[in-house]
């Protein structure tokens, strides 16, 4: 069973780390990518992020991402984290964790989700600028980076 959270608290990458090797002995690989606030963004300063998400639909479509991943890796577990509300810059945004028996399929698999975690769950994003409040469009590069594994 993977664990798939979003939550306005901040997350324990080390906690969850942890976690993940005490309910498996058989691991040999966990990768993480945790995103973190910037303080500027399409050259322009950024004092907070507020994150938005649609419940329960967000949840269902970071489990199926997962799941896609799970059925082109063997992933032994995996945790995906999505903070929403108000953040700083510097403050984590996300956590994707995977663990498998080896490095390589853990590696691709946490880029895999984290890539379509960019595309395909429903977030929005509004940053603070000196110019005031912007929601954040999304990006070519995050469709590149979906489509890359399209075509795997």
């Amino acid at each position: 069973m993977f664990t798939i959270r979003v939550q306005h608290h901040d997350f324990d990458l080390s906690a969850e780390h942890a976690l993940v090797r005490a309910r498996h002995r058989d691991v040999g690989a966990i990768t993480s990518f945790v995103g973190v606030v910037r303080d500027i963004n399409d050259g322009s300063g950024v004092s907070q992020m507020s994150l938005e998400h649609y419940p329960g639909m967000t949840e269902a479509a970071l489990k199926r991402i997962v799941n896609d991943a799970a059925g082109r890796w063997n992933i032994i577990d995996a945790t995906v984290i999505h903070r929403i509300g108000t953040l700083q810059p510097s403050d984590q945004i996300v956590l994707v964790l995977v663990a498998s028996r080896h490095r390589r399929q853990a590696f691709e698999a946490c880029e895999y989700i984290m890539d379509f975690l960019k595309t395909r769950a429903p977030f929005w994003k509004k940053e603070t600028t000196p110019d005031g409040s912007r929601w954040v469009d999304a990006r070519s590069v995050d469709d590149d980076a979906q489509q890359r594994w399209e075509a795997k």
